[in-house]
């Protein structure tokens, strides 16, 4: 499958669109995001079933800035909408395998259950009050 390019423009269609979505925040004058890249390119022929996208962090600073971006190359796995995985630095093949994998196997449901538990319990009871 073809990489595409994220733009703060596209970027909420795409990960709201698909299921599963890999992001490369990367860089032309980045040195090890141009040795991450073929590794990248092979897991998206590998992986036909997920999105693999990449974002420019020059040409995107926008949207690098709204995901907190301070070292690149940065890989963020995004399953139904929900950030799994956000790591700085490139993966040789076999450790993207194994994010790509347990992002998969993930059950969505209780990732989605435990996101709701943790925001009613923030919700409750959080006054902004110091306890007593």
């Amino acid at each position: 499958m073809t990489t595409i390019a994220l733009t703060k423009d596209n970027f909420e269609e795409i990960v709201t669109g698909n299921d599963m979505v890999v992001v490369d925040f990367w860089a032309s004058w980045c040195g090890p995001c141009r040795a991450f890249a073929p590794t990248f390119e092979a897991a998206s022929e590998k992986h036909p079933d997920v999105v693999f996208a990449k974002v420019d962090t020059e040409a995107e600073q926008e949207l690098a800035g709204a995901f907190n971006i301070r070292s690149i190359p940065t890989l963020m796995v995004f399953r139904e909408k929900v950030i799994l995985y956000s790591e700085a630095g490139a993966l040789p093949p076999p450790a993207l395998e194994e994010v790509i994998t347990k992002a998969r196997a993930l059950d969505m449901a209780e990732v989605h259950r435990e996101i709701a538990e943790q925001r009613n319990m923030g919700e409750a009871g959080n006054d902004g009050a110091a306890p007593a």
